[in-house]
């Protein structure tokens, strides 16, 4: 059984209509399932975490990355995308 590969993207920005939609309509369109999810909206600044299985995901890292990048731009939003194993290295012991 393959391991599943997890990202956690980061959505941040002001606040306005469908930043969770299009953020993921892009997931949908790259087969990106999300595990978890967590939002807040501090002043007027929408904060946005997900922890997604990228392990089926259609497009290659870099073009999901750019495609989020994009998106962000697009909305006045900063959009990363960071894989987990990034995390896991920098908290093992």
């Amino acid at each position: 059984m393959q391991e599943m590969e997890k990202a956690v993207i980061t959505v941040l920005g002001q606040d306005c209509v469908g930043i969770t939609a299009r953020v993921c309509t892009v997931l949908a369109e790259s087969n990106i399932n999300i595990l978890d999810i967590s939002q807040t909206i501090v002043g007027g600044y929408f904060n946005m975490v997900m922890v997604v299985d990228i392990t089926n995901m259609e497009l290659n890292y870099e073009e999901v990355s750019t495609k989020l990048g994009s998106l962000g731009d697009d909305m006045g939003l900063k959009i990363k995308i960071q894989h987990t194993k990034i995390f896991d290295a920098m908290h093992r012991i």
